[in-house]
Parts: C-alpha cells; sequence; structure tokens
C-alpha cells in the first residue's frame, strides 16, 4: 500500500528531474575532468542522450532503475499500489530505450548505458569504459584511414608504367623489384635504362 497521498505522490513526481539529475551531475563533472568534452541533451541526436560525443559518435544515457525497470521481470512485484499504471508507464520506458539504442546503433552511434546504481558505486569505472570506447573508435578509424591511403597508393601504380611492352600488367611484386633495384644501384651507369620505367612506378 502507498504510504504516502495522491497529492504528496504528484509532488514527489513532479520532482523529479528529467535532466540535471544528481548522477548526470557527477558523472558529467568526472567526464570533463577527464578530458571528455561532451553536449548535454543534444536535441538534434535521436533520443536526446544526457551526453552526446558527437565527433565520436557516442551517446552515454543515465538511468535511473526504478525509471528504466531494471530486472523489471523480478522487480515489477515490488509495486504494490497502482500497479496497472506503473506497469504501462515503465514498460513503455524499457520499449522507448530499446527503439532509441537501436535507431542510433543503425546511425553509428555507440550506446552506453549506466544505472543509477553503477554511477554511484563506480563512477571511475564509468568513465574508464566511456575512454576505452572514444580509444577503440580513434583506433579503428586510423586503421579505415591506413586501408584507404593503401588502395590509393595501389591505384597509382596502375598506370602506363605499370603495364609490360605487350599492354599486360606487370604483377605487383615485380613492379616493386623494379623499384626497390633501381633505388639500390640508381648510381650506377648500367641502370639508366630502368630510371623511366622505376620513377613512374
Amino acid at each position: 500500500m502507498d504510504r504516502l497521498t495522491p497529492e504528496q505522490r504528484k509532488k514527489n513526481m513532479q520532482a523529479v528531474k528529467s535532466t540535471g539529475s544528481r548522477i548526470e551531475l557527477s558523472l558529467g563533472k568526472v567526464l570533463w575532468n577527464a578530458g571528455v568534452r561532451y553536449r548535454k541533451n543534444d536535441k538534434t541526436v535521436f533520443g536526446k542522450p544526457d551526453f552526446v560525443l558527437k565527433k565520436a559518435k557516442i551517446a552515454i544515457f543515465c538511468d535511473g532503475e526504478f525509471w528504466h525497470g531494471r530486472d523489471w521481470e523480478v522487480r515489477k512485484h515490488d509495486h504494490k499500489s497502482n500497479q496497472d499504471f506503473w506497469f504501462a508507464k515503465i514498460e513503455k520506458n524499457i520499449k522507448r530505450d530499446k527503439t532509441v539504442n537501436e535507431e542510433l546503433q543503425q546511425q553509428g552511434w555507440a550506446v552506453i548505458r549506466f544505472w543509477e546504481s553503477e554511477i554511484e558505486k563506480n563512477l571511475a569505472d564509468c568513465v574508464n569504459q566511456v575512454k576505452r570506447i572514444i580509444n577503440d573508435k580513434k583506433n579503428k578509424e586510423a586503421e579505415e584511414k591506413i586501408t584507404i591511403k593503401g588502395q590509393k597508393i595501389q591505384l597509382q601504380i596502375y598506370g602506363s608504367h605499370s603495364l609490360n611492352e605487350d599492354g599486360t600488367l606487370i604483377p605487383f611484386n615485380d613492379q616493386m623489384a623494379i623499384v626497390t633495384h633501381y633505388l639500390q644501384n640508381m648510381h650506377t651507369d648500367n641502370i639508366k635504362s630502368l630510371e623511366s620505367k622505376a620513377k613512374g612506378l
């Protein structure tokens, strides 16, 4: 049975902040001190995450256990009064969280959700998790740049200098052998005939 009167319960519910809650302030302060720059509740990002790292495409949510239904199948029976209302409200929040996660992931965002108790008890672990994901994304981006650069280099060698006299393509390893041979012997007289081909490659 609810120990509060309907009016008291209403006031309590109105006092709960949707943004700028205590856990958000705690996490935000430590993230900022750790050098993580973010935007708060960016409306241009689907779901309006609590913290947005736009460049890294990371969305962070701070979820209260009660409102977002942690261990819902077990804890839903903790509600002793007005069950129909609370079941509908919290299950709607759970469904919406899932929709937000899926949509952001489809858009290429990494989604991090911290429970209130995780922030309260293991704040350093939460920040370290964010930092790890930032680093993972940076490393992946660097690998992609290297791959793209490699493709560009390989495309450049398929010019006229990479063809045999009969118009067939000189294998890549043979092309590199020509370049290497020239570089090692470029100051000798008998290498002049190879100079044009090597420099072209």
